[in-house]
């Protein structure tokens, strides 16, 4: 499977539902889920009715929207909530089922081959239905490979649309990921999902890996909210692909995402972090003047993502002790004025000497500015 033919299922609806601040309301489920399908997202995948009545209701109403997304939700391996999941009418349901020692142990007590059993019940009941289906393992990579596969294998003889492979726990590294999606590639020919929790800061590694040795289908959220750190943030996926080739993500509306990333942090009462992958505030900004001269020259020397993809504009820093000549003469330009070397050299160093005491403002070093020209 080549990379170029991979999906987005955002799992803002319902991964993101687990999010210590989340509490999102039907209305705020529904712009949500309008905005991604705007954005070009293929899969948006909701928190399981049976979770409680108003997570059946607002799962009903948004399978109802006119969308060109199809609507997913996630469900335990069980009859009554496949059931009821199949009332939303969803397009697809999500089911999972532990398979770690951990869960095996202390969550569902089953044994592989009980886990096989229950799975062909709910996912021959599922596709009765005429309704998608994906079975996923919870806590893949915690659980042993051989178990995987036979589970994997039998669900794929079943006929599911996807197997489904969770880093629950955040613990896998990029190299395991890519190992264990590639072998599971050589014993299905269904699609593979990958979901990637945080918790050690390589969900976005992990996400491309997956996708390199096969994975099909890609879980994300805006800002990547979820459970404890999150899984894969929307933004950061797609500067990953970006970067390899800007192609890769040539099907999304990329100038939406600065809405999407602030709409969501609204709704759940953060800030987009600073740093945050293209929307954060300091994402574009320059300041070295060694780094300042060459993005005034060419900013793909700095930039591997150009701004303006994502409507937004980069920020060349001038008014601060580690500013060059080239950056205050660009401002000067944009001010309409035009120094001389000596002069420009003697202003530099004003503005240097100055903001060794704090960085000035604009209003302040447009002033400088003009004023050595006046004087």
């Amino acid at each position: 499977m080549s990379i170029e033919q991979y999906a987005i299922i955002d799992s803002t609806l319902r991964e993101g539902e687990q999010f210590a601040r989340t509490n999102f309301t039907t209305g705020q489920k529904v712009e949500i889920a309008l905005a991604l399908d705007d954005f070009g997202i293929e899969y948006i995948e909701l928190t399981s009715p049976c979770a409680s009545p108003n997570s059946f209701r607002d799962a009903r109403i948004i399978a109802g929207l006119p969308l060109n997304a199809k609507v997913l939700t996630h469900t335990r391996c069980d009859m009554e909530d496949a059931r009821v999941a199949v009332d939303t009418g969803v397009d697809g349901i999500d089911i999972l089922f532990g398979t770690s020692s951990y869960l095996r142990e202390f969550s569902h007590g089953k044994d592989v081959e009980q886990i096989i059993e229950a799975a062909g019940e709910v996912v021959n009941y599922i596709k009765s239905q005429g309704v998608e289906v994906r079975f996923s393992s919870e806590d893949s990579f915690r659980s042993e490979e051989s178990d995987l596969l036979r589970i994997y294998r039998a669900v794929d003889a079943l006929g599911v649309n996807r197997v489904g492979i969770a880093d629950t726990v955040g613990v896998a590294t990029p190299r395991q990921v890519f190992a264990l999606i590639s072998e599971v590639r050589h014993n299905v020919s269904c699609d593979i999902e990958f979901h990637g929790h945080n918790d050690a800061g390589c969900a976005i590694a992990n996400s491309f890996e997956a996708l390199d040795a096969g994975g099909t289908h890609l879980d994300t959220t805006v800002l990547g909210i979820g459970e404890r750190n999150g899984i894969t943030p929307l933004g950061g996926f797609l500067a990953r692909m970006y970067t390899v080739d800007r192609d890769l993500v040539s099907k999304y509306r990329l100038r939406d995402l600065p809405r999407l990333d602030r709409m969501v942090a609204g709704m759940v009462g953060i800030e987009i972090p600073y740093n945050n992958y293209i929307t954060g505030e300091t994402a574009f900004n320059h300041k070295a003047g060694i780094h300042t001269k060459a993005m005034l020259n060419n900013p793909e020397c700095y930039e591997i993502i150009d701004p303006a993809d994502f409507g937004l504009e980069r920020n060349i820093q001038v008014a601060h002790k580690l500013t060059g000549r080239h950056a205050v003469a660009h401002r000067a330009n944009q001010l309409g004025l035009h120094f001389g070397e000596v002069e420009l050299k003697e202003v530099t160093n004003e503005i240097k000497r100055l903001a060794d005491e704090g960085n000035l403002s604009q209003t302040e070093l447009d002033h400088l500015l003009r004023s050595r020209l006046t004087a």
